[in-house]
């Protein structure tokens, strides 16, 4: 089967002027019933038009879109709004293109955010697919802000591709050969992957318990740009569980399909580091994306085994359903032994609990220092990602500890703190975060720039931490 992959996206680009015979976009805040038009006349706005971001009127042929009291959420939820009203007037034999003319204080950055990402589509279909806005020009904006914010939402994008994708086609293969294409189409980004046999060489024996009970192997994913020579290497690690049942702790049937995104946080990895070789970052990143299938089989890891990760430490597995920071635990420890890294930041959706806690428009952020923890959640808030910061409690570190290894795998008490406390075992005391992105990495329903199904949560949060950090 052949995956709609990457999903087109409507292309944005900056302009000087607007073109004469193209549909044209202006700008309306509540209380502004008139506003002028790209050609010099006043459009008269219905009073019903309230101005709400997201809004769309049609006065005299020419679209007026609301933008809100012009928050950066209200800038990218006003971008949705435009793309899918015209995508909506596309099908129905409106125009393709358009040029939308900006106020002076537009949020260039989170409106590109919501032009691209607002009309994105992701469905397994051999029928045409339908007609789409094709082209958007933004009159005032600099090129390079609208380049770079396109970026950053083909990043977004890829990551709701690769989640998206079904698992039937997408097993640890299928996401390393996939992640090979696509990096190696972009110069200086080097990948490599690993099979089972080098993972079984190597030490990685949380991956390889993890993916055991499949037959379909594991797989490891390493990414490595090197745009500096000087400066923090930085090692970006994700969850790649291309499916979960949860093994012999099997997971509910309810919800249970939704585990085709179990891998969105190694999706945002590859996503991030394929962005900022793209934009030919001056920075050193590697990206580790240990990847396995959780399945059910007379072959799988039991609650009770122990494991050896790579390194040397073990683990008494007491659920098998926690199977992401098994993967992870392998490849932290190797970006700390063999990678050389100075500063580690992991992302997965790891548990249920920070999606009970901070529900699921905001992830949760754990981080062993505090540098390491601002410049995470103020490269999120950039980019319109939002992180709350939890505690790492040491009076629970030592629950992590097991009377049979060296560590217990999911021990009793609140279990995203205690997961990112085993996996902080693994950190070599580095600067490290934590991203548990559990209840952002989905939703349910449109909002802001985000479609149901899976969002792309972290991706761009992990370019602009890699741009800005120790700079």
């Amino acid at each position: 089967m052949r995956l709609p992959l990457p999903t087109p996206l409507v292309a944005v680009e900056a302009a000087e002027t607007v073109r004469r015979g193209v549909g044209a976009v202006v700008l309306a805040a509540p209380g502004e019933p008139v506003v002028l038009g790209p050609g010099g006349d006043d459009v008269e706005v219905t009073s019903e038009f309230t101005g709400k971001a997201g809004t769309t009127a049609r006065p005299a042929g020419r679209w007026v879109l609301g933008i809100g009291s012009g928050t950066a959420s209200d800038w990218r939820t006003a971008g949705a709004g435009l793309v899918r009203a015209l995508n909506g007037d596309v099908e129905a034999g409106g125009a393709t293109t358009f040029d939308v003319l900006l106020t002076p204080d537009a949020d260039v950055r989170s409106f590109v955010l919501g032009l691209v990402l607002g009309g994105y589509r992701f469905k397994v279909t051999g029928q045409d697919a339908p007609k789409r806005i094709k082209s958007l020009r933004l009159v005032g904006a600099d090129a390079e802000e609208v380049r770079a914010a396109a970026d950053l939402a083909a990043a977004t994008a890829l990551t709701r591709d690769l989640a998206n994708a079904p698992s039937n086609v997408k097993d640890p293969a299928w996401l390393a050969t996939t992640a090979a294409k696509l990096a190696g189409a972009v110069p200086g980004l080097d990948v490599q992957v690993r099979d089972e046999k080098w993972l079984a060489k190597t030490g990685f024996g949380g991956v390889l318990a993890v993916g055991r009970g499949s037959t379909r192997p594991p797989r490891l994913v390493h990414l490595t740009w090197e745009g500096a020579k000087t400066g923090p290497h930085i090692v970006l690690v994700g969850k790649g569980i291309t499916f979960d049942t949860g093994g012999i702790s099997v997971k509910p049937a309810e919800g249970m399909h939704l585990m085709r995104t179990d891998m969105a946080g190694g999706a945002a990895v590859i996503a991030a580091m394929i962005a900022i070789a793209r934009r030919s970052l001056p920075v050193r990143v590697t990206g580790l994306v240990p990847s396995a299938e959780n399945h059910l089989s007379g072959d799988s890891y039991r609650p009770g085994d122990v494991v050896k990760h790579f390194g040397g430490l073990t683990t008494e597995v007491t659920n098998t359903d926690a199977e992401g920071r098994m993967v992870m635990a392998d490849a932290l420890a190797y970006a700390v032994d063999e990678l050389g890294a100075d500063v580690l930041v992991d992302v997965a959706t790891l548990t249920g609990a920070m999606k009970v806690s901070l529900g699921v428009r905001t992830a949760g952020l754990f981080a062993s220092d505090d540098d390491v923890a601002a410049a995470i959640a103020d490269a999120g808030a950039r980019v319109g990602e939002a992180y709350w910061r939890m505690p790492l409690l040491d009076d629970l570190a030592e629950d992590v500890k097991s009377d049979i290894a060296d560590l217990r795998q999911c021990p009793p008490g609140p279990g995203g703190i205690t997961a990112a406390l085993f996996l902080r075992e693994f950190t070599g005391g580095l600067p490290w975060a934590h991203l548990d992105i559990a209840g952002p990495a989905r939703s349910d329903k449109n909002y802001d720039e985000v479609v149901a199904g899976a969002t792309g949560f972290a991706a761009r949060t992990l370019v602009e931490f890699a741009e800005h950090y120790g700079r």
